[in-house]
């Protein structure tokens, strides 16, 4: 009987004490999405937003790299296509979505 009674008593005394364990616990997932938010997926989807505003600027006669790595010059912009010059008279078209970079026309190369 004695063991019983402290059993129900132990009992009792944890149920009010369950909402704050529940917080706590809950707590390092909340702060983990946090840091997952900051550190990773909020500069990616700014990175994406950039990237799509640089290809959707691109204009006649600048310099693209596309997603096979052909480096050209833009000759024809459509809404969903784009001309390139990779070579005199050697002309492509490639969907605007695969290009990789906008190449700014007063940029060093690495090895220089």
């Amino acid at each position: 009987m004695l063991s019983y009674l402290t059993f129900t008593a132990s009992a009792a005394a944890a149920q009010p004490g369950g909402a704050p364990a529940f917080l706590i616990g809950i707590l390092p997932w909340l702060l983990i999405f946090v840091i997952f938010y900051v550190l990773l997926i909020r500069p990616q989807q700014k990175r994406a937003k950039e990237h799509q505003a640089e290809i959707a600027a691109a204009k006649k006669g600048d310099e693209v790299i596309t997603g096979g790595g052909l480096r050209g010059r833009v000759t024809k912009v459509t809404d969903t296509d784009i001309e390139v010059e990779i070579a005199q008279g050697v002309r492509v078209r490639a969907v605007k979505s695969t290009i990789s970079a906008v190449v700014k026309p007063n940029a060093k190369p690495a090895n220089d």
